[in-house]
């Protein structure tokens, strides 16, 4: 009997040394490193940057560092502790996390301008509590840039355009206007100093009046100039109207766009009307980003001629349904009918960045003719150009149509401004643009 209990006995102690070795040693050989990665990358360090740092470990951290070693000494910028798990981490399936540190000399008041080194360390929330580092080499730029708008009197049309020349200096690198939510790019005077830029810029139509538009100037560090400029806005009443809409024009263009939708007729309209209006406008925003550095352009822009105005710019229209209201959205752009697929020209010379369908603008094509500045062609029934077509003013891009939501034959054009749909009739006006645009950046 004492026999069989000293088997069992050395059994289970057999099992405990087991358990004592190869538990922590699973334990240890699972614990994971941590990755660290800057998005974006930082260059640049300030009185106070933003810092966003890209955590992977599965397992997550207990603790996260930074500092700013500078002229041999280590400046702490932030420090983030979590409690430690150090053996039910395994349990943790961790996503990459994104977390967000404000550095620079209002946290280290001991930093000055010159070169030096951001050091993270991440350590594991493991049984091992590794740590890892990331470090990079940055420059301490505490000076903030600054800007000097023109003495020019601008006069903007709410809906318009407009164009200030400014002076940047220092350090910087973005540089533009800003209109209420609206950031519009800046480009370099042509033939002057460094430092000396111009700002196509759109008074939207929809911003409420009070908003200044202001020029800026910014670097990675955070740091920011504004400048307010002499202006006068022109306030604008725009048209409102009801447009009546029935089962037989709910069938044509619901059935054309979106053909495998659900829900009735009208469930089918209003998310076209709503949403997908949205998501087209937001496409046509993004096609700024593919314009020129340098005018395509000259001269007037073309109106289609011979054409009667069903719509003008940023009417607002109510759709009523069986007599009652269902929506409500606003037109931007302008409908001009003539007669059935009439050729559609460019409005002036550019390059063709989009030639295809687009939800409710249907076959659809956009010009860009440089410096942000693009114009629009909606409902044709032929497309004649293909993006990366260089083409010329009153050059046939197509053909009318009554493509996308459109209840008859039309053009629906627009221009806008970095992504902002203004009004086209400013730019169909030779005495606004030379006035307005031209005599500002040394054209004739």
């Amino acid at each position: 009997m004492d026999r069989y209990l000293d088997q069992k006995m050395r059994k289970l102690l057999i099992l405990l040394v087991l358990f004592a070795v190869v538990l922590p040693g699973t334990l240890l050989f699972i614990s994971n490193g941590t990755t660290l990665r800057l998005d974006p990358p930082v260059k640049v360090i300030g009185v106070l940057t933003p810092v966003l740092v890209e955590i992977t470990n599965p397992h997550g951290i207990r603790r996260i560092t930074g500092v700013i070693e500078q002229d041999g000494t280590r400046h702490p910028v932030f420090d983030f502790s979590e409690p430690a798990q150090r053996f039910l981490f395994w349990k943790e399936r961790r996503r990459p996390r994104r977390m967000t540190f404000e550095v620079g000399q209002k946290v280290a008041p001991g930093l000055h301008d010159g070169k030096a080194r951001l050091i993270i360390e991440a350590q594991s929330n493991d049984l091992r509590g590794s740590t890892d580092d990331l470090d990079t080499d940055v420059q301490i730029i505490l000076a903030p840039p600054q800007v000097k708008a023109d003495g020019a009197q601008h006069y903007i049309n709410q809906g318009g355009s407009e164009l200030v020349t400014f002076t940047a200096s220092g350090y910087w690198t973005e540089a533009g206007v800003r209109a209420g939510p609206h950031t519009f790019r800046s480009f370099a005077l042509a033939g002057r100093p460094p430092g000396e830029r111009f700002a196509l810029f759109a008074y939207a139509w929809d911003l409420p009046q009070g908003i200044d538009p202001k020029v800026f100037v910014r670097n990675p560090a955070g740091a920011e100039a504004t400048a307010g400029f002499w202006h006068k806005v022109f306030p604008k009443k725009f048209h409102a109207r009801d447009l009546v809409i029935d089962d037989k024009f709910l069938e044509k263009v619901v059935n054309q766009i979106d053909p495998q939708g659900s829900g009735d007729l009208l469930e089918r309209f209003l998310r076209i009307n709503r949403d997908m209006r949205q998501r087209n406008n937001q496409v046509l925003a993004s096609l700024t980003l593919k314009t020129a550095d340098h005018f395509l352009w000259s001269g007037p822009f073309l109106q289609m001629m011979n054409t009667q105005v069903e719509s003008s710019f940023a009417d607002k229209r109510t759709y009523i349904y069986k007599g009652k209201k269902v929506d409500e959205q606003v037109h931007l752009g302008f409908d001009l009918a003539s007669t059935q697929h009439v050729a559609v020209p460019a409005a002036n010379d550019g390059k063709v960045v989009y030639a295809a369908d687009l939800g409710i603008y249907g076959n659809c094509v956009v010009v860009d003719h440089g410096y942000g500045l693009q114009s629009i062609y909606g409902h044709l029934s032929e497309v004649a150009v293909k993006p990366g077509d260089m083409v010329k003013k009153g050059q046939a891009l197509g053909k009318s149509g009554s493509t996308g939501l459109a209840g008859g034959d039309h053009l629906h054009f627009s221009m806008q401004v970095d992504g902002v749909q203004v009004n086209p009739v400013e730019w169909w006006d030779e005495h606004w643009i030379r006035d307005r645009i031209l005599s500002k950046v040394g054209g004739s």
